[in-house]
């Protein structure tokens, strides 16, 4: 028995291992499924002296070249498309204000009827003022297109005055003289455009005018003083007969930031024209609509009857606030003419006078306003952009005597 006891104590010391190596497999195979693998180390990296750990140091070696930051990386879509090239804006310009345009306007017209200023004060400067000297006045008037019967109503209260106060000073005639044409002008009259936007929709402004009045680029013109007023304007290109009208006018728009509403096809009906541009500035909530009409020729009915037809199709929304007739300063008593036709269509409510520069026919101020019984209300007096100015009765009658 006692030899037996060593051998039965190894026995059960093997049994005891065999047991246990067992469990121990069966133990790593659940763990194995259960459990992610742990990777094996990395190989030993090389790094600068004073170098901190971050993130990412086990798992690749330095790179050899230097790191791009953000803003050298070229963006998302540049890598994936060839870069496209963008048109510059086109730049919008600021307009003059409207005083500073009397100042210039002022000059320009003084320089244009210097002439005319000259003649009257050599004629009330001769020693005797006699019955030839007054009728050489009164062909002055008119030959400035003031018209006869005012020019004769002018001279005949200036010889009374005269007579009255024994005023023999040519300086003193001159002065009586300018106040004579002053009344002829009449500065009492309202000037003013209508151009405030009501409660639902933009003012609307009619042009109308002849061919070769500059009534297009009086549109743009007239653009830019509302523009440089703070205005929103909506332009039309009502003038859908003539091929460049439309184009002249979008130019005009595009150079102060404003839209054009035009027709696509030429010929199209312009009183759709017009109202469709007024249906945008209302969506729009613009201040005012310029509609630019086709030149009419006074002896062409049908053509008359269609700005008739613009009109009463505008005025399905509401009324015209304004209806401004072009007048080229240079065609004297012919401008007259036109204008008694269109008054009669479209019943004028202002005038603009064109191409007053370099001619002594100003007068034309004083006909034309005695024979439509509307006032003056814009003059233009050169072929720059900001040429275009609201009419001054002071400044023309001095620019008129000189």
């Amino acid at each position: 028995m006692e030899l037996l006891d060593p051998v039965v104590g190894y026995v059960a010391l093997l049994a005891i291992g065999a047991i246990g190596t067992v469990t121990g497999l069966l133990s790593r195979g659940r763990l194995g499924r259960s459990a992610p693998r742990t990777p094996p180390p990395a190989p030993p990296t090389t790094r600068a002296p004073g170098h901190l750990p971050g993130v990412g140091d086990d798992a690749e070696d330095p790179r050899d070249t230097p790191t791009r930051t953000v803003a050298t990386l070229p963006a998302p879509d540049a890598l994936a498309e060839p870069p496209v090239e963008v048109a510059p804006a086109r730049t919008v310009e600021v307009p003059a204000p409207a005083t500073g345009r009397l100042v210039r306007l002022r000059d320009r017209l003084s320089r244009s009827n210097t002439a005319l200023g000259r003649n009257l004060f050599q004629l009330l400067s001769r020693d005797t003022v006699d019955e030839g000297t007054w009728e050489e006045v009164e062909d002055t008037l008119i030959m400035a297109d003031l018209g006869v019967g005012p020019a004769t109503e002018i001279v005949e209260r200036l010889r009374t005055r005269v007579a009255v106060l024994g005023e023999r000073s040519p300086e003193r005639v001159r002065e009586l003289l300018r106040e004579e044409l002053l009344t002829a002008v009449d500065p009492s009259t309202d000037r003013s455009l209508r151009t405030s936007r009501s409660a639902t929709r933009p003012a609307v402004v009619l042009v109308v005018g002849v061919n070769g009045t500059g009534k297009t680029t009086t549109v743009g013109k007239l653009a830019r003083v509302l523009v440089a007023e703070q205005r929103d304007v909506v332009l039309a290109a009502a003038d859908t007969f003539r091929a460049a009208a439309a184009d002249q006018l979008a130019t005009w728009g595009e150079r102060v930031g404003v839209p054009t509403v035009r027709s696509d096809r030429d010929g199209a009906d312009p009183a759709s024209v017009a109202f469709d541009a007024v249906r945008a500035g209302t969506e729009l909530e613009a201040d005012v609509v310029l509609v630019d009409t086709a030149g009419r020729l006074q002896n062409k009915a049908g053509l008359m009857d269609e700005l008739g037809k613009i009109k009463r199709v505008l005025e399905r929304s509401g009324p015209v606030d304004e209806v401004l007739l072009v007048l080229d300063a240079t065609t004297g008593q012919n401008g007259l003419r036109q204008a008694a036709v269109f008054a009669e269509v479209v019943q004028v409510t202002g005038i603009v006078l064109t191409k007053l520069d370099g001619t002594a026919k100003g007068g034309i101020v004083v006909a034309v306003q005695r024979e439509l019984g509307v006032p003056v209300k814009l003059v233009g007096l050169g072929e720059g952009p900001d040429d275009l100015a609201p009419f001054d009765p002071e400044a023309f009658v001095d620019a008129l005597v000189g």
